[in-house]
C-alpha cells in the first residue's frame, strides 16, 4: 500500500504540473477493487488503506488539476469486462473520487490491461498528453498483455505514461507489471506496507514547489483610517487544538448569563461562521457540533471586540453498517452511540456521520436480529472512517397451499421463527416474527425453526443461516381453502373428524358468522352450524391441497 501512497502522490505531482513548471496534463488513477484487496497489512485491509491514502492526498491537489477515477473489478465477482470510468478527468474532483473509493465494494477479477487502454483513450493519449496511475495488488486474470500495451501506447501516444503501483506484490509478481511502466517512460513502485505509503507521500506530495519569480513591489499605500469593527464578537470553534475552523454544520446558542453565572434567557441560536453584535452585558455561549459541545462565559463591554476560541475536543466518527462483509449497507440498520459523557445513547440509521467528544465510544450495530458492539477509541481532531460488519444472513419467507401452487398472501398469514435447538422443558426460544408474504429476517448464523400460518394451516420448516447469505424460503402448507356457508346460524365451527378416548373431536376453529373462510390443512372434517336456538346441524367435508372446496350447512 505504500506503493500506492507513492503512485497516487506521484500521479498528483504529475497532475501538478503547472504548478511545478511544466505543462499541464490529465490523470486518470486506476484503483484495482479486486476481491483480493480485503486481503490485511498489519491488521488493516488493504482496500482501507487505499481509501484513507487517497482521501489524504487529494486533499491537498489545486482544485484546477484535473483528475479522473477508474476502477475494475467493483461490481461483479468473474467479469473480465467489469471496468468502469466512475469520474471523468476533471478540475475539484478530489471528493468525488473520495466519494467513489470509500462507497465501493472489491470483489471481481484484474483486467488491468484493458482497464489502462480504456483509460488512456479517455484522455485521448493520441491527442494530448496524458498520465495514468494504475494501483493494483494483483496480476492480470484476463489474458492481457501489459507489456504490449506499454509498448503500443508508448508508440502511438503523444506524450502518453503509465505509473504503476504494486501494491503488496512480491519482486517477481512486479517484475511482471513493471514492463507497462517501463514501456511508457512511467514508474513501478513497490508498496509492502502502509509506513512506506506514509513515507512515500511526505517524498512526494510534501515536496515544495519552486518559488515563481517575484512580482514587482507594489507602491506602498497610505495607511487607512483605523476603522470600527463591523461585528463585536467573532467567535471560532475547532474540534482539537491546532485545527481547522469548524464553519459548517456546527451551531452556536447565546444565552443571558445569570447573576450565578449558569444560562438565562436565550439570545439566539445560529449556525455556521457565527458573527455578531452583543449587546453590553453578561453571556453563556455555547459552541455545539454533532454531539460535542463546550461553552463558555463572557463579560461584553462596549467598545470591546471579542473573538474567543472554543475547542470541542472531539472527533469525527463515520460508520458504515454491513450486514456481511462485502455487502451493501444496511440502510435499515440502527446505530447507537455511547459516547462519554452521555446518558441516553442516540439512535442513528444505516450510513452514519457524526463528531463525537474524544473517548471511547460504545458503538452498537442491529440489524434485524444480528447486534454487536464494538468500542472505538476516538481522539481529538481524528477522523475515523470504518465498516461495522454484523454478521447475518438473510431470509425471505413465503407460504404456498401447496408446493408449486398458489403463495398464500392473504390477512392471515404469519411466520414465527424459533431457535431449533429445545430447551430441557421441550420449547424453543422465539426469536422473531413476521406477517404476510415476503416476510424479511435477518438473522446471525444459527439453525432455526420456522413456523409458517396461512389461517387454520400450520407447518414447521427447520432452516439454517450462514453469514451474507441469501435464502427464499418457500414453505408448502399442504392446504386447501374451506369456504362455509350456514344460513341463518349465529355460529360455525370445524372439528376434526377423528374422535379422542372420550369421544371428543378436536376443534379447529369457528367464527360466529353465517360464512366463514380459511384456509386449512388438507384432510377430512366436521362442521357444525349452531343456531341461536342452540339446535345444530352438521356437514361433512373433505379438504384437497391447494384446491378450493365449498360446503352448504342447512
Amino acid at each position: 500500500m505504500a506503493i500506492l501512497a507513492r503512485s497516487i502522490a506521484a500521479a498528483i505531482l504529475l497532475l501538478s504540473t503547472t504548478t511545478f513548471g511544466f505543462a499541464a496534463n490529465k490523470v486518470i488513477i486506476i484503483l484495482d477493487a479486486s476481491g483480493s484487496m480485503w486481503a490485511q497489512i498489519d491488521d488493516k485491509p488493504k482496500l482501507e488503506i487505499a481509501r484513507e491514502s487517497l482521501r489524504t492526498v487529494l486533499q491537498s491537489v489545486p482544485a484546477d488539476d484535473e483528475i479522473g477515477f477508474m476502477a475494475y473489478g467493483h461490481r461483479e465477482k468473474g467479469s473480465c469486462d467489469d471496468i468502469q470510468l466512475i469520474v471523468p478527468p476533471q478540475a475539484g474532483s478530489a471528493s468525488a473520487i473520495s466519494a467513489a473509493a470509500d462507497s465501493m465494494k472489491f470483489l471481481g477479477k484484474t483486467p488491468l490491461t484493458a482497464a489502462v487502454k480504456q483509460a488512456a483513450e479517455a484522455l485521448k493519449y493520441t491527442e494530448d498528453k496524458a498520465t495514468v496511475v494504475l494501483i493494483t495488488d494483483g496480476l492480470e486474470t484476463c489474458g492481457g498483455d501489459p507489456c504490449a500495451l506499454g509498448k503500443e501506447l508508448e508508440a502511438s501516444g503523444v506524450d502518453f505514461t503509465a505509473d504503476v503501483v504494486g501494491f503488496g506484490l512480491t519482486a517477481d509478481e512486479g517484475k511482471q507489471i513493471a514492463c507497462l511502466a517501463d514501456n511508457t517512460g512511467g514508474k513501478y513502485i513497490q508498496a509492502s506496507d502502509e509506513k512506506a505509503l506514509q513515507e512515500a507521500l511526505v517524498e512526494t506530495v510534501a515536496a515544495p514547489a519552486p518559488a515563481p519569480e517575484p512580482a514587482p513591489a507594489p507602491a506602498p499605500a497610505p495607511a487607512p483610517e483605523p476603522a470600527k469593527s463591523e461585528f463585536n464578537f467573532m467567535p471560532t470553534v475547532v474540534l482539537a487544538e491546532g485545527g481547522d475552523r469548524v464553519i459548517e454544520g456546527n451551531a452556536w446558542e447565546v444565552y443571558k448569563a445569570k447573576s450565578d453565572g449558569t444560562r438565562g434567557d436565550n439570545v439566539t441560536t445560529e449556525y455556521g461562521d457565527y458573527k455578531a453584535n452583543l449587546e453590553p452585558g453578561d453571556y453563556v455561549v455555547v459552541a455545539r457540533d454533532g454531539e460535542a459541545k463546550t461553552e463558555q462565559n463572557f463579560k461584553i463591554e462596549a467598545g470591546q471586540v471579542y473573538k474567543p476560541l472554543f475547542t470541542l475536543n472531539a472527533g469525527t466518527l463515520i460508520l458504515h453498517p454491513r450486514p456481511s462483509q462485502g455487502a451493501d449497507v444496511a440502510s435499515g440498520a440502527s446505530v447507537v452511540i455511547a459516547y462519554p459523557g452521555v446518558d441516553n445513547p442516540p439512535t442513528y440509521y444505516g450510513d452514519t456521520k457524526v463528531v463525537l467528544p474524544a473517548g471511547d465510544e460504545k458503538v452498537t450495530v442491529t440489524i434485524g436480529q444480528g447486534v454487536v458492539t464494538e468500542t472505538i477509541p476516538l481522539a481529538a481532531g481524528r477522523v475515523i472512517d470504518k465498516d461495522i460488519i454484523v454478521g447475518v444472513g438473510h431470509v425471505v419467507a413465503n407460504a404456498y397451499y401447496v408446493a408449486g401452487g398458489d403463495k398464500a398472501d392473504g390477512s392471515g398469514t404469519g411466520f414465527k421463527v424459533l431457535k431449533a435447538k429445545k430447551k430441557i422443558d421441550g420449547t424453543r426460544d422465539e426469536v422473531t416474527y413476521a406477517y404476510g408474504p415476503d416476510s424479511k429476517f435477518d438473522l446471525p448464523p444459527d439453525d432455526y425453526v420456522l413456523i409458517a400460518t396461512v389461517d387454520l394451516a400450520v407447518v414447521e420448516q427447520p432452516f439454517s443461516v450462514k453469514v451474507g447469505e441469501f435464502q427464499d424460503l418457500k414453505v408448502a402448507m399442504n392446504a386447501g381453502v374451506l369456504a362455509i356457508t350456514a344460513p341463518g346460524t349465529s355460529k360455525i365451527e370445524i372439528f376434526e373428524t377423528k374422535k379422542d378416548i372420550n369421544g371428543n373431536r378436536k376443534s379447529i376453529g369457528y367464527a360466529y358468522d353465517e360464512k366463514y373462510q380459511a384456509a386449512i390443512t388438507a384432510g377430512d372434517y366436521a362442521v357444525v352450524s349452531e343456531k341461536s336456538d342452540n339446535s345444530k346441524k352438521e356437514g361433512a367435508v373433505t379438504v384437497k391441497a391447494g384446491e378450493r372446496v365449498e360446503l352448504t350447512v342447512q
